[in-house]
């Protein structure tokens, strides 16, 4: 045990006596019974909106083993995932936005007393009004119910407006126009894991945070700016994660306050949020209304499309600015469209911030542009797969909007995925009740701009090769079960012609690996994956030097394979890979190598080109046989056929689990699940027992298909495959509802209720707010330019 007042380096500390700072007051504990680890509690508001005028924690402090209790005025520093929307506080510091937002923090020798102690920190609210729906935040006018005052228009967060190639031309040539509502409600990751992390601010006088994240990058540089503290002297260690699907992508109070808290005890902090919390942090599936007019010819041709959308953002920006765009950026990639407007706004509402979740942004529009198309074929008289076969986007294509396409496989996945599910045979000629429905789909693999704009790389690899021949790989990816780290030790395999098991990985250690910006947007495979590659290729010409030198043979004729480098012509010569490094490292020195992965440069630059493009897009076909009860308005899926062009498949039962994965969370959003809240700001469900998710017992047989493309963007022609399949299985539901029961649902969940009053006419249309969007900023395709505006 060391010696109070002195570290290991022979400099003297600040006395580690437990400190709490309440309210300007420096507040001393004892401390000598003090556990190793000791464990923190968040007090939440019970208020949607208030103003917070006192928080007192002075009867906390008396309690026997209670050590710090922090509030908002020890961490006043506001903080958030984009730079330009940083609007968040660790605690409020003078105003609640949402039931739930933490107000103060304590730390207590155990769970249980630091939940007692939460009851005995007294705090005075104003109560103010909430507001709950986004027609409510559209119309706000009254100071007192502005939820931020930074932003210009009342509760209107981000509002855009964008215009691709000539709309009116394009609905002038069209000979039919179709228009429609359609209503996506928000729903929520319900990871198995909760929230947890442990803050640890050593004798060092430098902070170590442990976290259940996605994003450890991004969590270190919030931990720098809020708590004052120079990066360097700041280490998160992301632990394997127990299901994120974009929950566990924000920097978020919790991990900050378990940070501030071992700074002020010494003593290794650990919070884990209750199911009920975990529910209230959200960051969620945005709820969204769309409006939608597309234009096309008598024989199908898409000549037009016009799509409006309207996201409750919850209390606070989150990933909003991304969201929002996200909406509008990818109707373009699999049809080929002439022309195209997006218009887009996200308002705040006194309810838990929504963020990204599996697909983020790009389900809710998705269906609302699949089952518009299955309406025009109905009216056109065509097969919907006809329809969309008549317009898909080509390979090596750049699309209205300035998003460039490398490879797509989407004709061969609505090919297949047709043979399997017997379309032909089926479609329109099932009995009543019984339904079958199709949508298609595409994804990005990967954000083609970081959160923060630089000229660095997305991602790094470093690379150690050992005497003994073991391979260590270091990045700073996060496997959040989605198999990344396998895939690093697959790509580094391959290139050296080993057995993954002699590859050990280290990942997500932020003093340890290298920068990777994290696990989001389907990024990882390709861009840990060609930087990995990267860094192997400069360790292998440092090995085939040697083995030519050794063998005797020309550098370009030899190989890694089974362990050995060899002659490619003359296979029996050869050496072990294990005495190639060796003699590698008595030539060269000890081997290491870096590799690092930026993403192409896209072709468009206006305002808001930045959320869209992607080295690879992925697409998917999904088809959802099913069985609706007439009576009860109950849904039984039998089948789901499922195609995804992955590019290249790394391991194929590892990409039909992400593919299933997204099948079965796509069901649930379909048919039951919803974040929804009483008129106080109260989450009605905040609980696995009334939250409905699929079982086992509803998520019906699934067939997957892999169609591979090779797409040259990707490490050895991989893209995605974690998050794009969830996109067209919504859609397909609903499209096969109609094909069983003859009644259109325009928005999800597909509840028995809705399809009861649909089939008896009382199904309202969806309503979407009158609300003036900007004007619109027009680019021209082709050109790389942002085309002025005219006054």
């Amino acid at each position: 045990m060391r010696k109070k007042g002195f570290s290991v380096i022979g400099k003297p500390l600040p006395k580690v006596d437990a400190m709490a700072k309440c309210a300007g007051e420096t507040v001393y504990a004892d401390d000598l019974n003090l556990p190793r680890t000791i464990y923190a509690k968040l007090l939440r508001s019970p208020h949607a909106h208030a103003r917070v005028l006192r928080v007192n924690p002075e009867r906390a402090l008396r309690l026997e083993g209670v050590y710090a209790v922090i509030t908002g005025k020890d961490l006043p520093e506001k903080f958030g995932i984009m730079p330009a929307t940083q609007d968040e506080e660790a605690l409020a510091v003078d105003k609640v936005r949402y039931v739930g937002d933490p107000v103060a923090a304590v730390a207590a020798v155990s769970e249980t007393l630091a939940e007692k102690a939460l009851g005995y920190i007294d705090v005075e609210y104003e109560i103010l009004k909430p507001v709950l729906t986004i027609e409510d935040a559209l119309a706000s006018t009254e100071e007192s119910q502005r939820i931020h005052t930074w932003n210009r228009r009342a509760n209107i967060q981000k509002a855009v407006s964008l215009e691709f190639g000539d709309m009116d031309g394009g609905f002038a040539q069209s000979d039919h126009i179709f228009e429609g509502t359609f209503f996506y409600q928000g729903n929520t990751h319900l990871p198995m894991e909760q929230y947890c992390a442990i803050g640890f601010y050593g004798p060092d006088n430098k902070l170590t945070l442990w976290s259940s994240t996605q994003t450890p990058h991004y969590l270190h540089r919030a931990l720098a700016k809020v708590l004052g503290l120079p990066a360097s002297r700041i280490r998160v260690i992301a632990t394997p994660v127990g299901g994120g699907f974009g929950g566990k992508s924000d920097p978020f109070s919790h991990e900050i306050s378990v940070a501030k808290l071992s700074m002020i005890t010494r003593r290794p902090v650990k919070i884990t949020l209750t199911r009920e919390e975990t529910f209230y942090v959200h960051r969620g599936r945005h709820p969204v209304k769309m409006w939608m007019k597309t234009g096309v010819k008598k024989d199908g041709t898409l000549q037009t499309m016009h799509f409006r959308s309207f996201l409750d953002g919850g209390g606070y920006s989150s990933y909003g600015l991304a969201s929002v765009y996200y909406t509008g950026a990818l109707q373009t990639v699999a049809y080929k469209l002439p022309s195209y407007k997006f218009e887009g706004v996200r308002v705040f509402t006194n309810k838990p911030a929504c963020g990204p979740k599996r697909g983020h942004g790009t389900p809710q529009p998705r269906f609302a542009v699949e089952i518009q198309l299955d309406e025009i074929a109905e009216k056109l008289g065509m097969d919907p797969l006809e329809l969309r076969l008549k317009q898909l986007t080509e390979a090596n294509s750049i699309t209205v909007n300035g998003l460039r396409i490398s490879t797509t496989g989407l004709r061969e996945c609505i090919e297949k995925v047709a043979e399997r599910a017997e379309w032909k045979k089926k479609f329109r000629k099932l009995p009543f009740g019984h339904g079958i429905g199709f949508a298609a789909s595409a994804y990005i693999s990967g954000a083609g701009l970081p959160i923060y704009w630089n000229e660095m790389p997305h991602s790094g690899v470093q690379i150690k090769l050992d005497r003994s021949g073991g391979i260590t790989v270091f990045c700073g990816s996060t496997d959040i079960g989605q198999g990344s780290d396998s895939i690093l030790a697959y790509a580094v395999a391959e290139e050296f012609g080993v057995d993954p098991a002699d590859i050990r990985v280290v990942t997500a250690d932020t003093d340890l690996t290298p920068v990777d910006l994290g696990s989001y947007s389907s990024r990882v495979t390709v861009m840990t994956g060609n930087a990995a590659i990267e860094a192997c290729g400069k360790l292998k010409k440092m090995l085939l030097e040697v083995a030519g030198e050794v063998l005797e043979v020309p550098a370009d004729d030899l190989e890694f394979a089974d362990g050995r480098v060899q002659s490619q012509s003359l296979p029996e010569r050869g050496i072990s890979f294990v005495e190639c490094v060796q003699k590698a490292e008595a030539k060269f020195g000890t081997l290491g190598a870096t590799g690092s992965y930026k993403p192409p440069k896209h072709p468009a630059n206006y305002k808001g080109s930045g959320v869209g493009p992607t080295p690879a897009y992925t697409f998917t076909t999904a088809i959802v046989e099913l069985h609706c009860d007439g009576e009860t308005g109950e849904i039984k899926v039998d089948k789901i056929w499922i195609a995804h062009d992955c590019g290249r498949a790394f391991n194929p039962l590892l990409v039909e689990g992400q593919t299933e994965g997204s099948v079965y969370m796509a069901l649930g959003e379909a048919l039951m699940e919803e974040q929804i809240f009483r008129k106080s700001g109260l989450h009605k469900i905040p609980s696995i027992l009334e939250y409905k998710s699929p079982t086992t017992l509803e998520t019906p047989e699934i067939e997957t298909i892999l169609v591979e493309t090779n797409d040259p963007e990707g490490p050895f022609g991989a893209k995605e495959a974690g998050q794009g399949p969830l996109l067209p299985v919504v859609p397909a539901v609903s499209n096969a509802v109609y094909d069983a029961v003859g009644v259109r649902i325009h928005e999800i969940p597909i509840t028995p209720d809705k399809i009861l009053r649909a089939l008896d006419g009382r199904l309202k249309p969806v309503s979407v707010p009158d609300f003036q969007f900007p004007p619109p900023i027009k680019w021209q395709p082709g050109e790389g330019v942002q085309v002025p505006q005219k006054n």
